[in-house]
């Protein structure tokens, strides 16, 4: 049955509504960056650029390095964000624009985040990286699909003992990466963990200006969790949604995290964009 046009909007040329894209657009192996101005900071190392496109905040350039084809998108800030794009992704993938029909065979893309973020543990220093082995989902936005088996529960049940969660927030998820993804880009030059994904920037990652918050202890318990190998490393605002919708649309999913900045001693890069950079370098050596 064809999917209805309030469901799928596509634009009068043929592209997908927010995105602006079109299937012959994108590659299969897709970076995903939050902010529009690092898409050209990635795709500068490119042999060639066949395609590039931007409407609001989601920028997209498509092109080749070292033989290879591969996609930059910027997702803008937040799971909101990345519910839009991950979501006209697989359509661009899975759903033949043209009759709204599902695909009878589906494609699997394979997307690497690379951004910044701020560690939570005074072992993982600024100017570091860690890869996201797990997403902790603390904004609710994966409860509203139905999720099938994609969660750990006995590590969700221990972070909300540990951090007595309140029941009137949503559960608290984690969502493993792409063990096939890890495997490409793991290295000892990388750190490991689970990371947290908020629903903003000030009060849900506990920052305090005019407002006061709810549980003015929470970062600290999230913070000093721990639950066999698994321990929170980095706070940020997409991972755990890139990672469940992936797994529930049938992608590979990986985030790597230039840590720009240490909560537990207080400190900050002094030379971010360089990490940043070197980060990059780092995934396009491994892609």
């Amino acid at each position: 049955m064809p999917i209805k046009p309030s469901e799928l909007i596509i634009n009068p040329d043929g592209s997908v509504y927010h995105l602006n894209l079109k299937p012959e657009h994108i590659a299969k192996d897709i970076f995903f960056v939050g902010d529009q101005d690092r898409v050209e900071l990635i795709t500068k190392h490119f042999d060639s650029i066949e395609f590039s496109i931007q409407k609001r905040e989601f920028k997209t350039q498509t092109g080749t390095y070292k033989g290879k084809r591969l996609t930059v998108m910027s997702t803008g800030i937040g799971p909101d964000n990345i519910d839009i794009v991950m979501n006209e992704l697989d359509a661009l993938a899975n759903i033949d624009l043209e009759t709204r029909e599902i695909k009878s065979e589906l494609t699997s893309l394979n997307i690497v985040r690379i951004g910044t973020s701020g560690s939570l543990q005074p072992d993982i220093p600024v100017d570091s990286f860690v890869l996201s082995t797990h997403g902790l989902d603390l904004n609710g936005n994966l409860h509203y699909y139905e999720l099938k088996d994609i969660c750990l529960t006995n590590v969700e049940d221990a972070f909300i003992e540990h951090t007595s969660w309140d029941s009137k927030k949503a559960r608290p998820l984690i969502i493993a990466n792409s063990k096939t993804l890890e495997a490409k880009f793991e290295s000892d030059q990388t750190f490991k963990g689970v990371t947290a994904t908020a629903g903003g920037f000030y009060g849900p990652q506990g920052r305090v200006l005019r407002l006061a918050v709810k549980d003015s202890k929470l970062n600290t318990k999230i913070d000093s969790f721990r639950y066999e190998e698994f321990r929170v490393t980095n706070l940020e605002m997409e991972t755990s949604v890139i990672f469940g919708l992936s797994k529930l649309l049938g992608h590979h999913a990986l985030a790597l995290n230039a840590i720009v900045a240490n909560r537990a001693n207080r400190t900050f890069s002094e030379h971010p964009r360089q990490t940043v950079e070197r980060l990059i370098t780092y995934a396009l050596e491994r892609v």
